[in-house]
């Protein structure tokens, strides 16, 4: 599902940025290092754009996807033999309900002061991208992250290379602006380099443990109050690394660098370690039966 999109001042900063870095690494770095009309100056160019590319497209996605809307006839049904669990409220114990909303809460949602509704799975509210991070968009804002962080890293490596070729005598005339360019993009891949790479940890993290942000953080206290009480908390969304790695980035690994997905389901159930266990617990009594043969 699209969403309207509104340019705010952390977009526009975004897309300045993004212009930049490109426009000068294959105009200047690639140019200056390997010559623009040279194969690997070609070559270079070439990769750098089809990099550019899928990070742009990521990006427009990540801000034009709506992130999941609670649907207004949702109704929890704790009768449902398909879906054993359901999130309560610490307090009361009762189901998750939003009075902002006036309705109730799916597993895995909750409601952005921001965006003034509720999002199916929410990770945070991004303010880069104008737009929440939930179950439509994650993957697709996951892989703009691992498309920026690989963007700013090769732009970093052509900036250092190029610079160990001495510039021709009409370059050296005109240094002033060049040295700009170079003192501007230095200042800015360092800096961006670092901060999305400890992001791209950050989700890398949360992927294979099959959390959010938020859940993150809840997790912290729930597992404070276990340990406080005697008892041993574990996450029950986490069905172990490889499965977790395919719940958010697809069932196809060719498919996962790609910012589309198809697999993500409505957002309203998702499965749960205790499915596992019970599933295991089946099969367990299934094959203890005794076999009759005639």
């Amino acid at each position: 599902m699209k969403r309207g999109f509104t340019i705010t001042p952390p977009v526009a900063v975004v897309v300045l940025a993004i212009s930049f870095i490109y426009f000068s690494t294959v105009f200047i770095f690639i140019d200056r290092w390997f010559g623009l009309i040279t194969s690997p100056g070609i070559m270079n160019a070439v990769v750098f754009t089809a990099v550019a590319l899928m990070c742009i497209t990521s990006y427009a996605l990540a801000i034009l996807t709506d992130p999941g809307r609670v649907p207004s006839t949702y109704m929890p049904d704790i009768e449902d033999p398909e879906n054993p669990i359901h999130e309560i409220k610490r307090k009361g114990g009762d189901l998750r309900y939003c009075q902002k909303c006036c309705q109730y809460k799916p597993p895995r949602a909750h409601h952005c002061r921001v965006c003034k509704r509720c999002i199916l799975r929410m990770d945070h509210h991004c303010i880069w991208i104008n737009n929440c991070v939930g179950h439509e968009n994650y993957k697709v804002f996951f892989m703009f992250v691992v498309y920026a962080v690989v963007a700013c890293i090769y732009s970093l490596v052509l900036l250092i290379g190029s610079l160990t070729i001495d510039p021709p005598s009409d370059e050296q005339e005109v240094g002033g602006p060049f040295r700009t360019i170079y003192i501007v993009a230095g200042l800015l891949l360092l800096p961006l380099s670092m901060a999305l790479n400890v992001l791209l940890g950050w989700h890398i993290y949360l992927i294979l443990h099959n959390k959010t942000t938020i859940e993150y953080h809840e997790g912290v206290r729930a597992m404070w109050l276990a340990e406080k009480g005697g008892n041993v908390y574990s996450h029950p969304y986490d069905l172990g690394a490889f499965e977790n790695l395919t719940t958010i980035l697809g069932p196809n690994i060719l498919s996962w660098i790609c910012p589309m997905s198809r697999h993500n389901g409505s957002g309203l159930r998702f499965r749960a370690a205790y499915d596992k266990s019970i599933s295991a617990s089946m099969l367990k009594e299934s094959s203890s039966l005794p076999m009759t043969f005639v």
